[in-house]
């Protein structure tokens, strides 16, 4: 069975809802229609001519991308330029292409936990809190028999998260009446006939970015024609959700060793280094992309190294000022979100009897080389 476009980016938006995004970041659907079914799904990092090449070659329906196709306003789509041939090849092969940028990048389980776990940081934390996903109580009455089902349905989905503990609920028991009016086909109980039914009434709380996914996976597991729920705001906040990770290694290393397995991890072919090569890391913040503007953060949250991309002459002399080191791995690493996503898709579509297939893109975008 085929999955729908439209289906493809629910799930996306599932893992890295569009509330995560910085305000004015270009995201979402760029080109094409999501209206139709889908053989083929192609994640990107950059969506360039040789990479649409691959996805023409591929047969693929729908790239995936991290970074915009475009960003600035159109001033012309001339098919004789490189962008207008791009465009042009997309269209008449019917490829649309969706971007999920700043939000796959604040997203819990997204580019910078994949970029942390890569480096193999333990402890981590976000390092620049950008984004506090509001927290909603969930209250739903289910009769004993399916008590278990649904609770198991909505944690899966999310619910019952506090803290570093999952599956948190409160579960008491009561009895339930309803009259099952003309026209209804009551799973307990007989139309015209008051009822009465031993029920549990369980409370969890739900992040509100989740409040969908909960309330469709509830009612699912409901046996119930009509599921009687509420869904209270909370004063207390969420979790915290932000750019960058910081956390610890789990053995001390020097920015010399911390730097070529950093090399090794993300296939690089070199990279730049600030700061005594000899001096002993223990803490170390990640930031996918552009880290220039997170250097300050990383030095007040004591990190000894920022691992990031594309750091300026200036930015690094004030670094090195302030003491911290910095590994500029290049805006490239970003590419582990090629095959972090694409196995989020396979697993979900797996999960969901779709026989649509998902590749991650082989085309190398990096710019740069090292000579």
């Amino acid at each position: 069975m085929l999955i729908n476009g439209q289906t493809v980016i629910q799930y996306v938006e599932q893992l890295a809802p569009k509330s995560y995004a910085y305000e004015g970041d270009k995201i979402g659907l760029h080109l094409g229609t999501l209206q139709k079914k889908v053989k083929k799904v192609m994640i990107a990092l950059d969506v360039l001519e040789n990479v649409v090449d691959e996805a023409i070659a591929e047969g693929v329906d729908l790239i995936i991308a991290h970074h915009a196709i475009i960003f600035r306003p159109l001033k012309h789509l001339r098919t004789d330029l490189s962008a207008g041939r791009l465009y042009e090849k997309l269209i008449k092969h019917d490829i649309a292409v969706y971007t999920a940028h700043t939000n796959l990048d604040v997203a819990q389980g997204g580019i910078n936990d994949w970029l942390a776990e890569a480096v193999g940081l333990i402890d981590t934390d976000v390092l620049d809190v950008t984004y506090t996903d509001p927290l909603k109580k969930l209250v739903v009455f289910v009769p004993e028999t399916h008590k278990d089902a649904v609770y198991q349905a909505i944690t899966d989905q999310g619910a019952g998260c506090i803290g570093n503990y999952s599956h948190c609920s409160f579960q008491i028991s009561g009895t339930g009446t309803f009259l099952p009016e003309e026209g209804t086909k009551p799973f307990i109980g007989e139309t015209g006939k008051i009822e009465q039914v031993q029920e549990v009434r369980i409370e969890t709380v739900i992040p509100a970015s989740k409040q969908n996914a909960v309330i469709k996976a509830m009612k699912a597991a409901h046996p119930y024609e009509e599921v009687a729920y509420d869904v209270y705001p909370l004063e207390i906040q969420g979790k915290g959700l932000g750019i960058g990770r910081i956390g610890k290694l789990p053995n001390p290393m020097t920015l010399r060793e911390l730097a070529l397995l950093v090399k090794e991890r993300f296939d690089l072919t070199g990279l730049r280094v600030v700061g005594p090569l000899d001096q002993v890391i223990k803490k170390v913040a990640v930031v996918g992309g552009d880290g220039n503007s997170f250097l300050g953060k990383a030095s007040f949250r004591g990190a000894d190294v920022l691992i990031t991309g594309d750091i300026y002459y200036h930015n690094a002399h004030d670094a090195q000022a302030d003491g911290l080191n910095i590994i500029d791995a290049g805006h490239n690493i970003e590419k582990i979100m090629k095959t972090k996503l694409a196995e989020y898709l396979r697993t979900r579509f797996a999960e969901n009897g779709y026989s649509t297939e998902v590749i991650a893109s082989g085309v190398h975008t990096d710019p740069f080389q090292f000579l």
